[in-house]
């Protein structure tokens, strides 16, 4: 009931917003942001964000299909510190992390190298028991705690203005993240989210090794891509998007951190739901890197003739 009143708020401020109300936010910011545009009209912020390859998607597995040419990726300054000090800021909808495009990404059927400029994360919130979780991919129609996202443009472009211009002119690679035990790895950044807690605010941090925020490189072989968007305004449809199927491993007090970060500074209200609905999928193709995932249902339709001979023996 409470949603659905949410969603009826919404159509109604849609509806009543003026041309200069169009600022964008996210549903769970209209208690303290009445007048901001929520993400079913976000198109009326950018009309790039109506159009037809729009991210992000639910994957629905039974439905992938195998590529030939989506091998493993080949990841160049993930395994050291980067060559300057990270950018860490809390920009009204996440908390991001600017890069000095040192790292870069090729192979996994990507026809250019990708520089790494940006990663942020996605989230959800915090329930009495456990999470509602906050990924903004969703895998037949399930959806993780969180979702990291780490953005390469590719590498002949030298601004992101000219990357978006361009149909591949981005590279996101998306990892789930799942609560389980503590992951040693994040706690440098966990610790930052403290200096960051309201929207612009900002600070230096020593940078850490990319691979460190990841799943280990040999089990980063099975993924999804497909063509799509920024997941937020102005949702240029610009970006290959990879989606990995082994998740990151956060603790749930370290999931919590990131709810303890504000969507603005003078009116404190919790960073939580930071997360895009899914979009159509309309006629674009998802497509897996193993093939063991799009085999089995061939595999289990041999099997029923074979069944079938079998029992004809057993009763003749």
């Amino acid at each position: 009931m409470e949603l659905l009143f949410l969603v009826l708020l919404s159509l109604h401020i849609a509806k009543t917003a003026t041309a200069g109300d169009k600022e964008w936010c996210y549903l769970s910011q209209l208690r303290t942001q009445p007048e901001c545009t929520v993400p079913h009209f976000w198109d009326e912020v950018n009309e790039e964000c109506g159009k037809e390859k729009q991210s992000p998607i639910n994957i629905v597995t039974n439905k992938v299909e195998y590529k030939e040419d989506l091998k493993p990726f080949t990841f160049e300054g993930y395994t050291t510190d980067q060559s300057s000090l990270w950018l860490i800021e809390n920009n009204g909808h996440t908390v991001k992390v600017s890069l000095s495009g040192s790292a870069k990404i090729g192979g996994g059927g990507l026809q250019n190298k990708y520089n790494a400029i940006e990663f942020h994360f996605h989230w959800g919130t915090k329930l009495n028991k456990g999470f509602s979780p906050g990924s903004e991919h969703t895998i037949d129609g399930e959806r993780y705690a969180m979702e990291l996202h780490i953005v390469h443009r590719k590498e002949s472009f030298s601004t992101t203005e000219q990357a978006v211009a361009n149909q591949e002119g981005l590279a996101v690679l998306g990892f789930f993240i799942k609560t389980g035990a503590k992951n040693e790895k994040y706690e440098p950044l966990i610790e930052m989210l403290n200096e960051v807690g309201f929207k612009g605010s900002q600070k230096n941090m020593t940078s850490l090794p990319l691979e460190s925020l990841i799943p280990d490189k040999k089990n980063l072989t099975r993924y999804y891509r497909y063509s799509g968007s920024l997941t937020t305004p102005n949702c240029y449809q610009a970006v290959v998007w990879t989606v990995f199927q082994e998740p990151i491993i956060l603790s749930e007090s370290q999931v919590e951190n990131f709810l303890k970060l504000y969507f603005s500074k003078d009116k404190p209200l919790p960073m939580t739901d930071n997360f895009r609905p899914v979009q159509p999928l309309g006629d674009r193709i998802v497509y897996h890197s193993d093939v063991s995932v799009v085999q089995p249902p061939a595999k289990a339709l041999l099997v029923v003739p074979t069944l079938i001979y079998i029992l004809s023996l057993l009763f003749q």
